[in-house]
């Protein structure tokens, strides 16, 4: 029996430029941590996202989350208002500070944090005496999160924002790049984000201050010295020069896997919108998605399951939307602000395969499967 080929949820696509700035490391000898495609890295970035943005290249998006937090003034006790609806990558970094998770849902628009649960959390918190610490907003699938409003608030409220922009480089709201608007913003290039360095992230910083002290943590916290001497406690957070070469390659083609990955989406929109009970996540005014996952909902948990097992049974990966970090076991009595948004999209949304090197072919295919699933 012929195997099928197997279809990936999100799969790295490599150029024809990074083995360039990969061989260059090796033939420099640039193997060691640091290196010229690190700086380099960085400076494209720093170039694409604009708005005086400083970026520290880091080994991962998580890594970025933990720094950022301690950046923010973060220590053990502290309170943090964190989305639920996202991976638990947004959340875990907040208890490596000895901090507690507060929980808050989504609103349905962009199914990211929503500003009314978000104040009602603020002022919960307030009136128990405990002021949360930052907050963690995510611009989930690529999605940008309602940024006026929860910005808006973190004004009013003097408590700093994280964003979590770690699936959602090249998105914007108002024309403004995803990861610019934070406090502190975090990039992820992990093997199934829009662009990769096999694994890795980066730190974004309004102030060159926060950046450079970010380096700083990210490489042991080591004091200017002839020896080595420590007066904090540092971490080895540091993207390898090796790994960067790899980043200044995709940085080349972001633009055409964005473009890319929003002709997945418009394929399936086209294709499914008119199945009964499939519907999308729309683009509300302002806000540009880079698509980097196309989601559908579906009528029901059952259905959603149809469609999933069928997709697997034909080699084809996809995915539920993201469990609520509210529902998970290892949060399991941490505080939570919700409204059941984030825990219907859980039982009856599905991840559809979202490469940005998908063929034709294979979308055709992917959509006749979930006809046939339907039927």
């Amino acid at each position: 029996m012929e195997t099928l080929t197997k279809i990936w949820l999100s799969s790295p696509h490599i150029g024809s430029s990074e083995q360039y700035y990969v061989d260059e490391a090796f033939r420099t000898n640039w193997i060691a941590p640091l290196g010229p495609n690190v700086t380099g890295f960085e400076g494209d970035l720093e170039y694409y996202l604009q708005e005086e943005a400083h970026v520290a290249a880091l080994s991962s998006g998580t890594a970025a989350i933990h720094l950022g937090l301690k950046l923010l003034g973060v220590s053990n006790g502290d309170e943090v208002l964190c989305q639920s609806f996202t991976f638990s990558a947004s959340a875990n970094p907040i208890t490596y500070l000895g901090a507690r998770p507060i929980f808050v849902d989504s609103e349905s628009k962009t199914w990211n944090i929503c500003p009314e649960l978000l104040e009602e959390a603020i002022k919960e918190r307030i009136r128990t005496g405990k002021k949360p610490k930052a907050i963690v907003a995510v611009h989930l699938y690529g999605m940008p999160y309602k940024v006026n409003e929860i910005h808006t608030l973190a004004e009013k409220y003097q408590i700093p924002i994280l964003e979590d922009s770690a699936e959602a480089l090249g998105s914007t709201y108002k024309d403004r790049k995803c990861g610019t608007f934070g406090d502190i913003s975090i990039l992820s290039f992990n093997g199934n984000k829009i662009i990769t360095t096999s694994g890795g992230g980066a730190l974004v910083s309004k102030t060159k201050e926060y950046r450079d002290k970010a380096v700083f943590l990210a490489t042991q916290a080591r004091d200017k010295a002839v020896h080595y001497q420590h007066s904090e406690i540092g971490h080895n957070y540091r993207m390898s020069n090796v790994l960067a070469g790899i980043g200044r390659g995709q940085m080349q083609v972001l633009n055409e896997r964005v473009k890319a990955r929003r002709r997945n989406y418009e394929y399936y929109l086209q294709a499914l919108r008119d199945l009964d009970g499939i519907s999308f996540l729309n683009e509300p005014d302002g806000m540009f998605s880079n698509r980097w996952l196309s989601c559908i909902l579906t009528p029901s948990y059952e259905v959603r399951e149809r469609i999933r097992l069928a997709l697997e049974n034909e080699n084809i990966e996809s995915r539920p939307l993201w469990k609520p970090m509210h529902l998970q076991p290892v949060f399991k009595g941490q505080p939570n602000f919700t409204n059941g948004i984030s825990e219907d999209l859980f039982q009856t949304g599905l991840c559809l395969p979202s490469s940005s090197n998908l063929l034709f072919e294979d979308l055709e295919r992917i959509v006749e499967i979930i006809k046939l699933a339907l039927k």
